[in-house]
């Protein structure tokens, strides 16, 4: 028999859903659930589709995922 906590599914993470990728400030991307309302600071830059499509599209998208990475390339030593 299943516990409670296995029959649970993230909203987020179940693929029965349309998402779209949205976008922050930072160039940061999420994957969101259609049905949720967008957060404050940002904005969907592709989407509805189904969630793989999402997650292809940020691998495209979003080379450096790290935090800390530079949104911009450095300029060039003169």
């Amino acid at each position: 028999m299943s516990t409670q906590a296995e029959r649970y599914l993230n909203p987020f993470d179940d693929e029965r859903h349309s998402f779209s990728v949205l976008v922050n400030s930072r160039h940061e991307y999420s994957l969101w659930p259609e049905f949720a309302d967008l957060p404050p600071g940002w904005e969907r830059c592709f989407g509805p589709a189904a969630r793989e499509a999402c997650l292809d599209y940020v691998e495209c998208h979003w080379p450096a995922i790290n935090p800390f990475a530079p949104t911009q390339p450095a300029a060039a030593a003169a």
